[in-house]
């Protein structure tokens, strides 16, 4: 067994993994910035925090200003290769699928400049980061929409250590190429591996077929998406659309009945199909962290490693209690992170779109063999599977124990048939607010009568599951149907907070609403 390294000794050896936001340093900083003013046309109800208000600013103070890390980043029609002869017209960060990783230390100051080559309007979401307000990405909420042909500098301090992403708040941009991992290292780690695997799962459908997510949600809705947050405007290949992909039929147990709405031609592993995948290389008895990401639309994962157990160390960027497995269920939006001691061969890291029949796949290959087939569905998937409840939080990060002060009831409501999703039957607009304030122990109260599942994200904070300490810390949750999901949190993040179900079309369909600190 190889002496196991620091993190911070894997990063300077491995430099497929090391700090990719290092080339962009200079081009940042000469980049041109323009600094948009809190969004014309929207006002903030009298008696709630302004984004960009007093109390934002004082939050941010608290959080300190370490070292300034400068990252440039252009949005831009491109041309993906996704392996095996299949290229795509595509929104991508450069010329990457993924976007090149961005990685920050815990106490940094991230100074991202987007530039927006898009014929659209765009947005930037740091998924899962309690950031200042004004910095979220959310066009008609924290921030004017960056324009077509300008470009906007996000800055904030990083306070939380984990594996996180980033992707636009605006319309179903999202279900193109517009994604990236961000990577926030723990200057303390405690963990101890020779290697580290970031693993973006991803449902694909942009540029296949002439169909674009903009023709799938008029598809689902009829035309009549009442997401109301900068819509992306239609590109002329719009028009057609494509083939239907409506899904019909699909079905899991374990996610109570109906799996998903849309009819993915291809599904992903960093970018790449399973008959062409990307490989990462170790040695036999390698000890791997694996960083998992499910940046999907409409897709939940089930997640295994041929020939290999898996031990759970954090979900959502918190760590919970060391926790073995064979296989994971990730819903879109939700991250883990595992480790695992490598065998000697060649494995398939296997993600199976659950209740969809079908599958991504990744190789790790520590020695010689041939590679399994696009099709293999290792036994571990039908093994032990851990989800988010099963988790216990490492005491560190276990929220104190005490008696809620405000209990915010939603019910979470629509159905496949109407695609009439919303939260109280009330599509998203952006002047509601539900009340908080700060300082508050506050409980959601997440109750599901539809027939379907939703995975509900909050920007801008962690929760604990199961409405107490006892559970793992998230931002991220899945709501099996005609069930209730219980949290609490601590409203220690002043600001309006998107809170929504992160399946996009659910979304743009109207299941979004606002968390409202009042001042």
């Amino acid at each position: 067994m190889p002496a196991q390294l620091t993190r911070r000794a894997v990063l300077g050896a491995s430099i497929a993994l090391a700090g990719t936001g290092v080339l962009a340093d200079r081009a940042a900083a000469s980049a041109s910035v323009t600094h948009h003013p809190y969004p014309a046309g929207t006002t903030v109800p009298e008696g709630y925090v302004s984004p960009d208000g007093p109390e934002v600013a004082a939050a941010e103070q608290r959080r300190g200003a370490g070292p300034e890390r400068r990252v440039a980043l252009t949005a831009t029609p491109s041309r993906l290769d996704l392996g095996g002869g299949i290229t795509v017209s595509s929104w991508a960060y450069g010329d990457r699928l993924p976007g090149r990783e961005v990685r920050v230390t815990a106490g940094d100051t991230l100074a991202l400049t987007l530039a927006n080559h898009l014929p659209a309007s765009t947005s930037m979401h740091w998924h899962g980061l309690a950031l200042r307000n004004d910095m979220d990405g959310v066009p008609g909420l924290t921030q004017r929409a960056i324009g077509a042909g300008t470009d906007f500098t996000y800055r904030f301090a990083v306070p939380d250590p984990g594996t996180y992403w980033l992707h636009p708040h605006s319309g179903v941009q999202l279900d193109r190429g517009l994604y990236a991992p961000l990577i926030v290292e723990d200057p303390k780690e405690p963990l101890s591996y020779d290697k580290e695997w970031v693993l973006v799962l991803d449902d694909w459908v942009d540029g296949v077929d002439g169909s674009t997510p903009d023709a799938v949600l008029r598809e689902l809705t009829g035309g009549s998406g009442h997401g109301g947050h900068a819509m992306a405007a239609p590109r002329a290949a719009d028009a057609g659309g494509g083939p239907s992909r409506m899904l019909r039929g699909a079905t899991s147990e374990l996610l109570g009945g109906d799996a998903g709405d849309v009819d993915y031609p291809y599904y992903l592993v960093n970018g790449r199909v399973p008959e062409d995948p990307s490989a990462f290389t170790a040695r036999p008895g390698d000890r791997i962290r694996l960083r998992i990401i499910n940046a999907g639309g409409d897709t939940a994962f089930r997640v295994a490693l041929g020939g290999h157990r898996m031990t759970v160390t954090h979900t959502d960027g918190f760590p919970v209690r060391p926790t073995g497995t064979d296989a994971l269920l990730i819903a879109m939006g939700e991250r883990y992170d595992v480790l695992v001691t490598a065998g000697d061969g060649v494995f398939p890291l296997t993600a199976l779109a659950e209740g969809k029949n079908a599958s991504a796949m990744a190789l790790l290959r520590t020695g010689s063999g041939a590679a399994p087939g696009a099709s293999v569905r290792p036994k571990e998937l039908d093994g032990q599977l851990v989800t988010a409840g099963r988790l216990s939080p490492d005491p560190s990060v276990a929220l104190p124990a005490r008696k809620p002060d405000r209990t915010v009831m939603m019910r979470l409501t629509g159905s496949m048939e109407a695609y009439d999703w919303a939260f109280d039957r009330k599509p998203y607009t952006a002047d509601q607010r539900h009340p908080v304030k700060a300082g508050e122990r506050v409980r959601l109260e997440f109750r599901n009568p539809t027939a379907m599942w939703h995975p509900v994200h909050l920007h801008g904070h962690t929760f604990a599951l199961a409405g107490g300490a006892a559970g793992a810390r998230k931002d991220t949750a899945i709501v099996l149907p005609r069930q209730t999901l219980t949290v609490d949190l601590d409203a220690d993040n002043p600001g309006l907070w998107m809170l929504h179900c992160h399946n996009l079309y659910h979304a743009e369909a109207g299941m979004m609403t606002v968390l409202g600190y009042r001042s």
